[in-house]
């Protein structure tokens, strides 16, 4: 897949000097904590819930969108809203944020936070909150998310190079991962959240034509399945048209999406090439075992603590960064 350039201006609040020593460790600080807003905010919690679920019950498809949009904001500059500045140069312009979703649900959840508690609750907690309840509306596991991240105060197109590519090797993937603190374990368990959701034809279109020098499919895609992936994506069609990451389920958090990579039927080449590594293997494997309530159980609570592990990456807290008005703009 070829990527189109990337602007190397950023994005960046007025007044602030920009200065490496600004941004926060990978590895996250270690003052996040549940309950953060009991006294200062005691709804923030049950108002982003009630916001998620509003537009959950009006597109189910919010759901995958939010998760995606938490994760594509912690790995570049740590989970701190950066991903949610508007601006030509800022992060969410960049190409592998094409088709980020989602923005909505935290604007009208901060609207509501700002009337009830001014100044209080961070958009970067609010995108955390609106992941774990995404996960839970559809049939997958809930957690305690740990609070008190800051908002970011650097947003930059040209750093989300540290996103993964639908075409990373796994030795790609897993030095993207552990850039951030996260091992083999958490990169297979967080990339079954694509059990949920939806991708772009022009993220994997390639892998069903002239894949091969010889002008093939790639050969790792289940022959039944690359008929159907080929009816959905032609050759010269719409690269925007949406297909079900997990063909069997995409509405629901389930195990289905690893069943999946075992029997070739990945859409992502990245996703498919997980069980051609022999660590990122044996992880596939014993989520996608025959046992499904027993595996449904510990994939449920695998994601859990990766979840938690991977939204305290680089975060600011303490009088890091700043608690924003508006999610789309810095103060």
């Amino acid at each position: 897949m070829e990527s189109s350039p990337l602007t190397t201006a950023f994005t960046i609040r007025p007044g602030l000097a920009f200065s490496t020593s600004y941004r926060a460790s990978v590895y996250g600080q270690g003052s996040l904590q549940t309950g953060f807003y009991s006294s200062t905010c005691p709804k923030a919690e049950s108002t982003v819930r009630s916001t998620v679920e509003k537009y959950f019950n009006r597109d189910a498809t919010v759901a995958p969108g939010l998760l995606r949009l938490h994760f594509h904001d912690c790995f570049v500059q740590g989970c701190d809203a950066s991903v949610l500045i508007s601006g030509s140069s800022a992060e969410k312009s960049a190409f592998q944020n094409f088709g980020l979703r989602g923005f909505e649900v935290v604007d009208d959840a901060k609207l509501q936070l700002e009337t009830a508690c001014p100044g209080v609750v961070s958009c970067a907690d609010i995108l955390a909150l609106a992941a774990r309840d995404a996960v839970d509306l559809t049939g997958g596991p809930s957690w305690s998310v740990p609070l008190g991240r800051r908002d970011g105060m650097i947003s930059s197109a040209s750093e989300a190079t540290s996103l993964p590519s639908p075409a990373d090797s796994v030795a790609v993937q897993r030095q993207k991962f552990a850039d951030k603190g996260l091992t083999d374990h958490d990169l297979v368990t967080l990339v079954g959240a694509h059990t949920i959701g939806q991708t772009d034809c022009l993220f994997f279109r390639y892998r069903l034509y002239n894949f091969t020098a010889t002008g093939n499919a790639d050969p790792s895609i289940n022959q039944a399945f690359l008929g159907q992936l080929r009816a959905l994506c032609p050759q010269n069609g719409d690269g925007s048209k949406r297909v079900a990451l997990d063909k069997d389920s995409m509405s629901t958090f389930d195990v289905s999406f690893f069943k999946n990579v075992r029997d070739g039927n990945a859409v992502l080449e990245s996703d498919q090439r997980l069980w051609e590594d022999g660590n990122t293997h044996d992880i596939v494997r014993n989520y996608a075992g025959n046992i499904r309530g027993l595996l449904g159980l510990r994939f449920d609570f695998e994601f859990r603590k990766s979840m938690i592990k991977m939204s305290s990456i680089g975060v600011k807290t303490g009088t890091q960064g700043e608690i924003r008005k508006i999610c789309s703009k810095f103060n």
